[in-house]
């Protein structure tokens, strides 16, 4: 064909077997080197230093077969070798995932049929074969003999390690379980993404060989060849690895592009979506295409297939700005002296038709994301904030689940329909709790409120009484400046009893939905269940009651809730709220599953033998899911092929648990993000706070005031370190000669450490105890005026 046009193909590359495959079928070859002279390049091309940068790699060594004689790596096996082993069971198969507290360690969680599951744990960067987080490996355990426990200390950065050989630490190990221990022998499936992070510019001068750290601290450095290396210091920057060499400490990769200066607010808020995998890009004209032209209206039609509820003294009632409203209710009494309960769903599924390119959107993206001041949609602002949400005093389309039940709250009868519903008003807790609150109002909405809160109180009580577990967990809230939009104070959330009116009566509405879907859909209906925990979850939670002299038993959900409910210390207020805050991180995660695929339905937080999410669709793609599922049961709407597949059903959940995940880490992050903008404002402050954990050369502290919480290392770089031993057992952590038990108060300094532009951090050191030697000095706390000024 070449021949033909009169043209020659030339074959680039630094291949040794492609060259030869080339010569071979008659092609002519070059090396990279020879044809990207920078001269010619500069001649081809205007912006050129790009392409050069690209290439550079090659053009440095135009040989490309640089090889040491120091090997550091094992030789991965080939895939022929691993499968065989697999097939035999001397490899296992797993997901490779890196420790965030120690670069060292490692776990492979290998997969097996419903419990039995099992974790390899892989010390040493030997063993450890340059595996990325994430990476789908083969690992060989060692003889039992070579098993270790995981190491408990936190490597604070990957310079403080003492060595890079953890035998070191061997003597530091305490006997407590060792697990099964092995080491990678092979990569079976890579899972690499472009990383976010910064780069280290190299001291050497005129080098262009650079390190980059990313943000992901479960991601090794990644050394890249970069001529732009002076306009990229000090930004945020997107590398992608290209291989790991075994005579390489780092792997190799090359720059992808820049995502604006480290520290900068917009550039924070893009890594953190970029390292947590959410979908934020705007919509794409695809999507948009399928959204309902305006101005939009309910037709005749659809008043045909509904029923009419207009009338119903509906309202809603969520947080302050809550533009996505989901849901509404009401209650009114019968002419037969029951009470009539309603609770009003979005009808998102109406909008939102299978397969199309609005809904693959919705189901990739999975739910909506709420950062510190901005929410990441599901689903275009025209569906959440507007055709969808529930807003008072305009007529909406919704998906009803109504309960006649007598006064003490006992369901006699449940109906699901598609309706149309007006909202009389949209409160927020505040505002609904202070009408049932003031007795001189009386009117349709406050009289449905005062119903609907003696209700829930009443299935609360029962809820309890079923050993539903009432947890703790402190979150927080910002007070945003309008206009630089700055955090500019920080407080906990308190919570209302309208907060836990509306939760009632949510939770009964997705149980209620729950079975109705399973009826009439055995293998397909798209449930959530919570697992309980392993015992040896429990562990921490019963040592830190115990060193208060209180017993928490944890054999059943029931028989925690009522010990949780005991647990009190009359000197100690808090100590119950601590209690729960830590029963909390004793938990299981919460999974969407499909119900052919799995036979344990059990939700062991809400004590529930069946449970799903029904009254969130504009957040949440799993309810829609739910709500299409219902419609077919109630014959409101057509199925399709895919809603009655369990496989495809079961990939869905997959994704959405992921989604979930990757969102709850991302609002944290945030959370993290916008409190060190705030000490970075308000400089140093002194707070009292708890010992939630206790680490070999650390104390966790949680900050009730601020629901936050910090490490105070004892090990320091520069000093002789303190004298610390470590009991496992307490646990405990002796300092010198004072001993930290769970739960003590402490008084600590907080303060932004922003050393590492990067990794800024809170820092926490303590202030009382006062230990010779660590404890902050009290005249370095004062005057806080003149320090923050000569700081500036």
């Amino acid at each position: 064909e070449s021949a033909a046009d009169g043209l020659k193909v030339v074959l680039l590359t630094n291949d040794q077997g492609n060259k030869q495959k080339a010569a071979e079928s008659g092609l002519l070859i070059s090396s990279v080197a020879l044809l990207f002279t920078p001269v010619s390049v500069l001649m081809l091309l205007p912006s050129s230093h790009l392409l050069l940068s690209f290439f550079h790699p090659y053009l440095s060594h135009p040989q490309n077969e640089i090889t040491s004689s120091k090997v550091l790596f094992p030789e991965h096996l080939p895939l022929s070798r691993i499968q065989a082993g697999i097939k035999s069971g001397s490899f296992l198969q797993g997901t490779f995932r890196a420790s965030r507290d120690n670069y060292l360690e490692a776990t492979v969680f290998v997969p097996g049929e419903g419990e039995d599951s099992t974790e390899v744990l892989l010390q040493g960067l030997q063993n450890l074969n340059r595996a990325v987080h994430q990476d789908v490996v083969a690992v060989q355990l060692l003889p039992r003999d070579h098993w270790v426990a995981p190491s408990s200390v936190v490597l604070q950065d990957e310079g403080m390690a003492k060595d890079e050989n953890p035998e070191e630490e061997e003597e530091e190990k305490a006997v407590t379980a060792k697990k099964p221990t092995g080491k990678v022998v092979g990569i079976i499936k890579r899972n690499w993404r472009p990383f976010c992070g910064m780069l280290n510019v190299s001291q050497i001068k005129e080098s262009t060989r650079h390190l980059f750290t990313p943000a992901d601290r479960r991601i090794p450095r990644i050394r890249i060849e970069t001529r732009q290396a002076s306009t990229l210091a000090g930004q945020r920057i997107m590398v992608a690895i290209d291989g790991w060499p075994k005579d390489s400490r780092y792997p190799n990769g090359h720059f992808v592009r820049s995502l604006g200066g480290a520290g900068e607010k917009d550039t924070e808020e893009e890594v953190l979506l970029l390292e947590h995998d959410v979908p934020h890009q705007a919509f794409s004209q695809a999507v948009l295409s399928f959204l309902p032209k305006m101005p939009w209206a309910i037709t005749p039609e659809d008043m045909k297939q509904r029923q009419d509820l207009r009338q119903l003294t509906v309202c809603s009632v969520d947080p302050p700005g809550c533009t996505d409203i989901d849901d509404a209710l009401h209650c009114r009494e019968l002419d037969n002296g029951n009470l009539e309960v309603g609770v009003h769903i979005a009808d998102v599924s109406h909008f939102i038709r299978p397969g199309n390119a609005l809904d693959k959107e919705a189901a990739n993206r999975g739910t909506t994301v709420y950062l510190c001041g901005k929410r990441i949609d599901m689903v275009p602002e025209l569906l959440s904030s507007n055709l969808c949400s529930l807003r008072s005093n305009v007529e909406r389309l919704a998906f009803s689940c109504i309960w006649e039940m007598n006064h003490e709250a006992e369901i006699l009868k449940t109906w699901f329909t598609k309706s149309i519903i007006n909202s009389k008003a949209s409160l927020t807790y505040a505002e609904a709790q202070m009408r049932i609150d003031d007795t001189t109002m009386n009117d349709d909405i406050t009289k449905s409120l005062r119903g609907l809160n003696k209700l829930a109180k009443i299935l609360k009580r029962r809820r309890i009484e079923n050993g539903a577990l009432t947890l703790s967990s402190l979150e927080v809230r910002f007070h945003i400046d309008s206009e630089t939009h700055d955090p500019i104070d920080l407080q906990t959330k308190e919570l209302m009893e309208t907060n836990s009116m509306v939760e009632e009566f949510m939770l009964l509405a997705n149980i209620s939905v729950a079975q109705k879907i399973y009826d009439e859909f055995s293998e397909c209906a798209l449930l959530r269940k919570h697992p309980a925990p392993p015992p040896s979850n429990y562990d921490i939670l019963i040592k830190a009651a115990k060193s208060k002299n209180v017993a928490i038993h944890t054999d059943s959900a029931k028989a925690l809730a009522d010990s949780l409910d005991m647990a009190t210390v009359d000197s100690f207020p808090y100590f119950n709220t601590l209690l729960r805050i830590l029963a909390t991180r004793c938990m299981m995660q919460a999974v969407y599953f499909c119900s052919g695929m799995d036979s344990d339905f059990h939700h062991y937080g809400l004590a529930s033998p069946i449970y799903t999410h029904f009254t969130s669709p504009i957040r949440r793609y799993s309810d829609i899911i739910v709500h299409r599922l219902l419609a077919v049961a109630i014959g409101a709407d057509s199925t399709y092929p895919d809603l009655m597949d369990k496989h495809k059903q079961s990939a869905l959940c997959n994704n959405l648990n992921y989604r979930h995940k990757m969102a709850q880490y991302a609002q944290r992050a945030s959370v993290a993000f916008h409190t060190q903008l705030f000490f970075k404002t308000r400089g140093v402050l002194n707070e009292e706070g708890f010992v939630l954990f206790v680490r070999k050369n650390a104390i966790i502290v949680l900050i009730p005031k601020f629901g936050m919480e910090g490490t105070v290392f004892f090990d320091s770089k520069d000093k002789t370190a303190p004298n610390l031993v470590f009991d496992e057992e307490g646990p405990t952590l002796t300092v010198e000669q004072h001993t930290f038990h769970i739960f003590d108060k402490v008084k600590v300094t907080i303060s932004l450490d922003a050393s590492n532009i990067q990794h800024q951090k809170i820092r926490m050191a303590l202030i009382d105890p006062v230990i010779s030697g660590v404890s902050v000095p009290a005249e370095d706390l004062e005057p806080q005026s003149k320090k923050s000024k000569l700081d500036r």
